[in-house]
């Protein structure tokens, strides 16, 4: 394990306990910080923008449970709103009123949206709405993008991101070629592939699904046109846009990408904020299509915690909370400054680096850039990101532990977290 002046005795008891338990000591891989070396701090709790481990250091937390935590970790409200619902139970396996009342507000929010389907993460909500494309077009064929990450079912791993990109794992095992023919790879940011692909497959293209801001591969935004490209070739060709959500839905906007950028997909998935922490995720689209979903129509798909009376009290208070003004403003304001600053940062201490950011969603890479696919991205200095990253662990921030992965801000996060974050880069880059 490296050097540590942090006091870890009880992380390294728990997680080599844990690995005797449960496969790596984890129960998702990129906890096991495999790809930036040393050992997972295991957390104790977390409020605000702060993190405490087992060992009773303090962080500045910059992964917000991969992003669900927009307004801050455990904040009151949503903890109170959660007390209440308690009172009543944690699961009915029947429908609640509080459905309603989240699906009005993601229906609200989302221009693609006229009609969603709660489920209990994005994997779920990616596997249906591959099954529904499929279905409303009476094609088997669907194109995604190297580097983008839809979640582990079979037919997503194949150049996926995330995970997978951390691990350095071409797919996976236990994946059948069967499963993954009909899934087409594209690289982000070029059209140009995408137009041959549907040229080489006519009426055989159920969709095409994208992450529109890449999270999974590292931060990568779309280029300019990009979004708008495949929205014509769609249309042009008879297939669907899905826009993958999970992770810029409600965090790039309130409305997410699609309204940020003005492209409307067809369908979309969501996740993270709408549940305010606890599982949740969502599909959703044009009524003519969410139509199709049993008991409307005969596209199956099921889940027993599906709408559950917590996750959708924590997603109501969320979306309150994101109503009120000024949010995005603060988000885009102190996340901006970050990125910018690590950069500025990185130049004056001679580390090649480029990234950016939208709103509360951010990444740099140690990489000249520009970064605008996953091949691009895996061009970074994986050994210089994995030194930093412990050493910003070291003075307490807590970055995603992989080069791969964007960051993310909440309304938590003060200006003063910004300058102490930044004095630790500083010595860090220097060192």
């Amino acid at each position: 394990m490296a050097t540590t002046r942090l006091k870890t005795t009880q992380s390294e008891e728990i997680f080599a306990a844990a690995q005797k338990l449960m496969p790596g000591g984890v129960s998702s891989p990129v906890r096991a910080f495999k790809s930036v070396g040393g050992q997972p701090i295991v957390f104790d709790r977390v409020l605000g923008a702060y993190i405490w481990d087992v060992d009773g250091n303090q962080y500045t937390d910059y992964v917000g449970s991969w992003g669900p935590a927009i307004c801050g970790h455990a904040h009151p409200e949503v903890i109170a709103a959660l007390h209440d619902a308690l009172e009543k139970g944690t699961s009915f396996g029947a429908p609640c009123y509080l459905e309603n009342v989240l699906a009005q507000m993601v229906i609200d929010a989302v221009p693609s949206i006229e009609m969603v389907r709660f489920v209990n993460s994005g994997t779920e909500a990616c596997m249906a709405v591959l099954r529904l494309m499929r279905a409303f077009t009476g094609r088997e064929k669907a194109i995604k993008f190297e580097g983008c990450y839809h979640g582990h079912a079979d037919m997503f791993l194949v150049k996926a991101g995330s995970g997978i990109a951390t691990l350095g794992l071409p797919d996976s095992p236990g994946v059948p070629k069967s499963v993954t023919s009909n899934t087409l790879t594209a690289p982000f940011n070029d059209l140009e592939a995408v137009k041959v692909l549907f040229e080489q497959n006519p009426n055989e293209i159920a969709g095409v699904i994208l992450e529109p801001v890449v999270g999974n591969a590292g931060f990568i935004p779309p280029d300019a046109g990009f979004l708008e490209g495949l929205r014509k070739l769609t249309q042009e060709h008879g297939a669907l846009l899905v826009f993958d959500e999970v992770m810029t839905g409600f965090r790039i906007a309130y409305g997410g990408v699609q309204e940020k950028f003005g492209v409307i997909p067809d369908l979309t998935t969501l996740g993270k904020v709408i549940g305010g922490g606890l599982p949740v995720g969502a599909y959703g689209g044009r009524q003519e299509i969410m139509s199709m979903v049993a008991p409307a129509g005969n596209v199956y798909q099921a889940g027993t915690l599906s709408g559950n009376p917590l996750a959708m009290t924590a997603g109501i208070k969320t979306l309150e909370l994101l109503q009120r003004p000024g949010t995005y403003e603060h988000l885009d304001r102190i996340t901006k400054r970050l990125t910018e600053g690590m950069l500025e940062i990185a130049k004056e201490t001679g580390h090649a680096a480029c990234g950016g950011q939208i709103s509360g969603m951010f990444g740099f890479f140690f990489n000249e850039g520009p970064v605008r696919n996953y091949e691009d991205a895996k061009k970074s200095d994986l050994s210089k990101f994995a030194r930093f990253h412990r050493g910003m662990l070291e003075h307490g921030v807590y970055l995603a532990p992989s080069q791969f992965e964007a960051g993310f801000t909440s309304l938590a996060h003060t200006e003063a977290d910004i300058d102490r974050t930044l004095e630790a880069a500083r010595t860090v880059m220097s060192q």
